[in-house]
């Protein structure tokens, strides 16, 4: 079992796609923080500096405007500061991720042992909840922070938001991850498996593997690698016959939904299990084909709450262009592209070995 993949191919989408989000007018909330956390990546694999140059060019122009009033979903954006700073040294981009750090670490509401509420805005929006969402806006924001800064209670902060969202939102029967939980009811409030709920947690579950340093001397991270490895495993029983994933995971009459299907398969891809390049195949074709020419990505659902039942998720419109969309093809495309990579180099390797 090999993967599958043409390399020309896939660098004209990352580039269409990343050409696209540039010419979307996004402000500094999550809907560009995944956006750009896509564009980040593909400069980290392709080298691209072009990619790196327009990041600057419109993260310096927003500065100089003045940023928002942070929110656990706004710093999304502290993502491609990561990279930027790491690019270029910049104190200034530093200094933003510092008051994002600030604000997650005093001032961002939290409930029970410490977990972030999802908060959307300066106001209580959703009282002692919890969404998947929030792994990729502030738990992985914080864990990568932890990493670049080798900042041990960052990194226990991030597992620990990890640890209290697997226990909230998986279900412990069949692995897959309920939308939200609310604290004050005890309970998932309509419980569906919503479909990007469950690509916000595999995706970030799997980063913590691939990414932290020693991560088997993190008790909590146990916790995240049998997690990851429950749900992937549920999840490739409800891979549609067009490599897909839907809206709602296990509702065979709600629509197949991008954005979830590039964050489920991303996740096979780093999470590094052989057995599922078949699976990651299979939703390769069908992602490419929700590309158009121009570098948008289709077949994305708009902004979710937790809907009151499957009609709702179900009406939620799929025909505009999001900014988790190509977020989320780039962190997919970037993947693939890196697993290709790291093929040809270990033949390469084994060429000059011989």
């Amino acid at each position: 079992m090999k993967l599958e993949a043409d390399r020309q191919h896939i660098l004209k989408q990352i580039d269409a796609i990343v050409d696209k989000t540039f010419q979307m007018d996004m402000e500094w909330d999550w809907p560009c923080g995944v956006a750009f956390y896509g564009v980040a990546r593909a400069y980290e694999i392709t080298k691209k500096q072009s990619y790196l140059d327009r990041l600057k060019a419109w993260f310096d122009e927003y500065i100089d405007l003045g940023t928002p009033v942070w929110t656990v979903n706004t710093c999304a954006m502290g993502h491609a500061l990561i990279t930027l700073y790491e690019a270029t040294g910049d104190q200034r981009y530093k200094d933003i991720i510092q008051s994002k750090v600030d604000y997650l670490r005093n001032d961002a509401l939290r409930f029970g042992d410490h977990v972030l509420q999802h908060t959307v805005s300066a106001n209580n929006d959703f009282p002692e909840q919890a969404w998947a969402d929030t792994l990729f806006m502030a738990g992985f924001f914080l864990l990568r922070v932890g990493i670049m800064t080798n900042n041990q209670e960052l990194i226990n902060d991030a597992l620990n938001q990890y640890y209290w969202h697997i226990k909230y939102l998986m279900d412990d029967v069949d692995g897959l991850w309920y939308h939200g939980y609310n604290n004050i009811n005890q309970d998932h409030m309509s419980g569906f498996y919503w479909g990007r709920a469950n690509a916000w947690a595999a995706y970030t579950m799997s980063q913590v593997l691939k990414r932290l340093p020693e991560w088997y001397l993190y008790p909590k991270c146990m916790d995240v690698q049998c997690a990851v490895r429950d749900q992937l495993a549920a999840l490739k029983l409800y891979q549609t016959d067009k490599g897909l994933w839907r809206t709602i995971i296990n509702d065979e009459s709600s629509y197949e939904e991008i954005s979830a299907s590039c964050g489920i398969a991303a996740a096979m891809l780093d999470n590094g299990n052989p057995l599922h390049i078949k699976y990651v195949n299979k939703a390769l074709k069908g992602i490419q084909e929700s590309i158009t020419e121009d570098g948008r990505v289709i077949n994305v659902s708009g902004g979710t709450a937790v809907m009151r039942d499957s009609e709702g998720y179900q009406l939620i419109t799929k025909d505009w262009i999001q900014g988790w969309g190509q977020g989320l093809a780039l962190s997919f495309l970037t993947a693939v592209l890196e697993k290709l990579d790291q093929k040809e180099d270990a033949v390469e390797e084994q060429f000059d070995q011989e």
